[in-house]
């Protein structure tokens, strides 16, 4: 068996466990990745891509933030469309100048894999059987096979980043994590495609037929939304059913707008709201999905994920630093303040634009009458727009 040593072991090559390497790499701080798939396949993932400033600026922290800037799209607003009509969320005069930044997710992450190319640091693609151990002791490990041979990596901290089905979470005792879980009765179906986008920000819509979203990942590729059965497969949905089932759903003038073209990709998500917690053990800390999900409505997984990653940072950085034990001791705590606060905005903002299975006449009328107040009170738009943005860290 191979041995390796480095000071902090990441599991998983996402965005969080490359934007946590590159910013403990600055710091000085040796850290080694391993991932279960190969690149091609985390890079294959498509996910959202609205970014938060607090996001926007841990990425040009990290050193990675260039390209972003020059290619990405700055967002001072979106719209809630409903009844036929469309109503704009102001969001930079609602928050004294803020907006979010549309760069996809896809393009953060081979940002993060070329800079950590270039640096020369290490991520083991293809680790198979992956197992920590020690994390409740001071000898934190991990072992795998990687092209058939065992290796043991032996580290200081286990920064879990792997997701909801990884092995961190997993690996936690029986008992000693409780987790907190509302599964949707419906999903979204996402058809990317190289066509213009039909407005230059983002439309959110309620409909009796069900949620659409109207995005996009540059001016000249798009990415549409439905909400569907849970029941519903890819297959069932045909590039010309879902353009036509959008354009019912959207009102006359945006659909009169619209451009369609052959789908790059298409795939249906369930939604769900998760939070595992405690979010350290010892010395394993999770973070993003591993150890929370949120509907993709109100645009926050990456986004918590990053604030996930930059108290660790701050955490970790203090321990090498000034062997403090402040930031690891208040990691779990810091996270879950902010957490909790996005899963709130997350799942209100989900149940306010989405139709639920057999839901009464009464919830549908309630639900009108809570869009008809929100774009007509200045104090109601400037609470969703601090949410939208993002709340302080």
């Amino acid at each position: 068996m191979e041995t390796l040593r480095t000071q902090v072991l990441i599991v998983g090559a996402g965005p969080s466990g490359l934007m946590l390497g590159q910013l403990l790499h600055k710091a000085g701080i040796d850290n080694l990745i391993v991932e279960r798939q190969n690149g091609d396949y985390v890079l294959g993932r498509i996910r959202a891509g609205v970014l938060e400033q607090t996001t926007v600026d841990l990425l040009d922290e990290a050193g990675v933030g260039a390209r972003m800037h020059a290619e990405g799209l700055l967002h001072g607003g979106f719209e809630l469309a409903f009844e036929g009509q469309r109503h704009r969320i102001d969001l930079q005069a609602l928050t004294a100048g803020k907006a979010v930044m549309v760069y996809g997710q896809t393009e953060v992450t081979r940002d993060l894999m070329e800079a950590r190319a270039a640096a020369g640091l290490q991520t083991l693609y293809e680790a198979n059987d992956v197992s920590l151990q020690g994390f409740d002791g001071d000898t934190p490990s991990a072992r795998f096979k990687l092209a058939g041979k065992e290796i043991e990596v032996r580290c200081d901290f286990i920064a879990g980043c792997d997701g909801y089905h990884g092995v961190s979470r997993a690996s936690v005792p029986e008992g000693a994590i409780q987790s907190f879980e509302k599964v949707y009765p419906f999903g979204w179906l996402g058809l990317l495609s190289d066509t213009p986008p039909v407005s230059h920000e983002l439309i959110y819509g309620r409909h009796e037929r069900g949620f659409t979203l109207c995005s996009m990942r540059s001016q000249t590729r798009s990415r549409y939304y439905l909400q569907v059965p849970l029941t519903d497969h890819v297959g069932d949905w045909s590039d010309a059913r879902f353009w036509d089932e959008l354009r019912r759903r959207l009102d006359p003038e945006t659909a009169a707008q619209l451009v369609t073209g052959p789908s790059l990709e298409k795939s249906i998500a369930p939604l769900r709201s998760f939070v595992a917690e405690p979010m350290r053990f010892g010395r394993l800390f999770l973070a993003g999905d591993a150890a929370h999900i949120v509907p993709p409505t109100g645009a926050k997984g990456l986004n918590l994920a990053a604030s996930d990653v930059y108290y660790l940072w701050q955490a970790l950085s203090e321990h090498y630093r000034e062997r403090s034990r402040a930031g690891i001791e208040h990691y779990s705590a810091r996270c879950l303040s902010r957490i909790w606060k996005a899963e709130r905005f997350s799942w209100w903002f989900t149940s306010l634009m989405h139709n639920f299975n057999n839901e009464p006449a009464i919830d549908a009328k309630l639900h009108r009458s809570e869009l008809e107040y929100l774009i007509s009170s200045p104090a109601a738009q400037t609470v969703m727009a601090e949410n939208y943005v993002g709340l302080p860290w």
